[in-house]
Formats: structure tokens, sequence, C-alpha cells
């Protein structure tokens, strides 16, 4: 891939608002958002917002897509197998898969799956395991990972997620309901420590799954 002029100007705008990962911001500038956005909003594609993919989801904003594929590159642990949490458009797998070994993303919604693989097909993106599931189960089989990433709000921790991260590992996740923060948890010497990072705003991480 190769980057665009609209995806230079995005990860410069990115760097303004403090992400400063050189390899996550040449991830953004080459990736291209519109791919994973209706048509409708393809002028919007560009834009450091949030926005509808369907099915009541959104794709997330381009600073907290930077902002968390950052934190997870600062684990201790140097990752290199991740797990994704609620694959949505598949806009930031396909950011972590530029920068990992290994990503294996669950989604609950099967529609969405489908269109996520096809695009990560278009872009020759082929380090990508997909599950249709229950985010808040994870994919233990696949586990442990050296990191997991969750892109929607859970009510709580889910303890099945924090089961699969490995000695040395990080979890980043949202947490809450009307007050949201992200949460960077990290397993050192068997203990979790948990620091929050910022507010954020994440449509609901849903149990169960959909057809």
């Amino acid at each position: 891939m190769r980057s665009s002029r609209k995806g230079e100007t995005l990860a410069e705008l990115l760097y303004q608002e403090g992400v400063r990962n050189q390899q996550v911001l040449n991830a953004v500038a080459v990736t291209p958002r519109d791919l994973f956005l209706p048509d409708a909003l393809h002028h919007k594609a560009y834009q450091n917002t949030a926005l509808p993919i369907g099915q009541g989801q959104t794709i997330s904003q381009p600073y907290i897509v930077a902002r968390m594929t950052e934190l997870l590159l600062e684990a201790t642990n140097q990752p290199r197998k991740v797990l994704e949490i609620g694959t949505g458009s598949g806009y930031q797998t396909a950011i972590l898969a530029q920068l990992f070994g290994e990503v294996c993303s669950v989604e609950r919604i099967k529609s969405l799956q489908f269109q996520a693989k096809r695009r990560m097909n278009q872009l020759d993106l082929h380090n990508i395991s997909m599950k249709h599931g229950d985010g808040w189960k994870g994919w233990a089989s696949k586990g442990p990972f050296d990191a997991i990433i969750v892109t929607a709000a859970a009510s709580r921790v889910p303890d099945d997620l924090l089961l699969q991260v490995r000695e040395g590992g990080r979890l980043i996740i949202p947490v809450g309901d009307e007050q949201q923060q992200l949460l960077c948890i990290d397993r050192i010497d068997g203990e979790l420590l948990t620091q929050t990072v910022e507010a954020v705003r994440f449509v609901p991480l849903v149990a169960g799954d959909l057809q």
C-alpha cells in the first residue's frame, strides 16, 4: 500500500493530536480509510471522527485507533501476536496487520465480519485470522496473546480476556457505560497492573453473536 495525500494529512493531524509512534502514523497514511465506509460517507473518510458503518456499529475515530495501537506497541514484551475484539469495518484490523506478525480478530456480527474479510483480501493483508463469535469470550484456542485490543466498551473487564493475556502482555480496553475510560492493563509477574489512559466513547461490547 502507498500513502495518499489525504492519508498523509490525516497522519499529520494525529501527530498534532499527540500520536508520536512513526510506525503507527505510517500505517495510517497508507491505509485507505474510505474503503471501510459506505459510499455515502467517503467524503468524510479522512476526517478525525467516528462514522456509522451499519448494524448500529461505527468505525472508530482515527485518533483512537492510532492511540490504542501505539499503546500496544509500547508493551514491554514487544508483542507479535495480537487479539482484536470487535473487527467491525476492519480498519483497526488493517492497521494492526501492518505492525504485528499475527492478528486474530473476533466479530459478533456475521455480515460485518464477511465484509471485513473481503477488504483484507483487497489490501493483500494475509496475517489475519477471523472468527465469528462472542467477544466477551475472546479466542481461547488461539491464545495466549501478547496483547489484546478491545474496540467496544465493556461494562467491566471480561475475565476470559484477562486469562488470555500472557505474562508481560497488555490489554487495552474501554470500560464503562455512560462514563467510559480507556484502560491499559499489564500482566507483570503474575499481577495485573491497571492505568487509566483517557476518557473515550465507544459502542457497547455486547455479549453473544449475530448471524
